[in-house]
């Protein structure tokens, strides 16, 4: 398939996350890597602190890492990683960036995430190996959540490109990190990720004032919920963000039964399909010309 893609002009993105699962292959053939007890489970399970979503955290229930013994080897069990999957892709995003700063660790057995405490990662030297090893950095950033400035300080320092998203914007903060003139070049900016609603869905569900400050920004009279997709595919193509990012929902103008993810619910998810007939040559004729008009239509030839 990347062979495939190659030929017609297209780069491949995958995704890493950050933790595994406690019945993985991955922790059975090298549990020396996890903070195992006598008997191979968990010491430590990773999650989030309580925050403006959840009152008592997240508790996600992976094994954490045993950072110094990875450190030991030059982190040559991430760097295999790293490699099995660039034999697919081109880009890898780096899930839940803020882990490679510090992560979640929760007691195992604790009801909620709310005993855990912040424990650092392997920062920098981490990076350090990875472009040792592959003389360059193809990741970008998934820094959302709680981003503290050595998340910020570790992405700049070696130039991640972050992520934005245009569904967070619109607060009436002129200072939102997520609205397109605060943003640096070296920025991936989404109108939503796949665990978002679709665009069409949020603004249903948008606050009146929140709906109006959109509006203002696009510079345009208020519109119906079928016209928030392209007008957030417009800004994101038309922003500073080297890389524009929309999912195939929001080009269709899809609603809320196209949803990819609920972040938390394990169950019901990554189940939509696009069917033949939803593409249509009107479809991609508009977003070719947006993309034309916002000068970011490369010639492959």
């Amino acid at each position: 398939m990347k062979e495939y893609a190659h030929s017609k002009g297209v780069a491949l993105i995958g995704d890493l996350p950050f933790f595994v699962s406690p019945d993985s292959s991955d922790v059975w053939a090298n549990p020396e890597w996890f903070l195992l007890d006598e008997h191979r489970r968990p010491r430590f399970v990773a999650g989030v602190p309580p925050d403006y979503f959840s009152a008592q955290g997240q508790l996600w229930g992976n094994p954490v890492y045993n950072w110094d013994a990875l450190r030991s080897t030059e982190y040559r069990w991430c760097i295999d990683r790293l490699r099995a999957l660039l034999a697919h892709v081109d880009l890898i995003r780096l899930d839940h960036f803020r882990g490679f700063a510090a992560a979640w660790h929760v007691p195992a057995g604790a009801p909620t995430a709310q005993s855990g405490q912040w424990i650092p990662g392997p920062g920098a030297a981490f990076f350090q190996c990875v472009q040792s090893e592959f003389g360059r950095l193809p990741f970008i950033a998934e820094d959302l959540g709680i981003i503290t400035p050595d998340v910020q300080m570790l992405r700049d320092q070696f130039e991640v490109p972050g992520t934005r998203i245009l569904q967070f914007a619109f607060d009436g903060h002129a200072d939102n990190p997520y609205l397109p003139h605060n943003y640096i070049p070296n920025t991936v900016v989404y109108t939503g990720t796949h665990d978002n609603a679709t665009t069409r869905q949020w603004y249903e569900e948008l606050p009146q004032q929140q709906r109006r400050n959109l509006w203002s920004y696009l510079k345009q009279p208020p519109g119906e919920s079928g016209d928030a997709a392209p007008g957030l595919i417009t800004l994101a193509w038309s922003s500073r963000a080297a890389l524009a990012i929309a999912p195939l929902q929001d080009l269709l103008n899809l609603g809320g039964t196209t949803r990819m993810n609920v972040p938390g619910r394990a169950d019901g998810n990554w189940r939509w399909r696009y069917t033949e007939e939803e593409f249509s040559p009107d479809v991609f004729s508009w977003l070719y010309q947006l993309t034309k008009t916002s000068r970011r239509l490369l010639d492959i030839n």
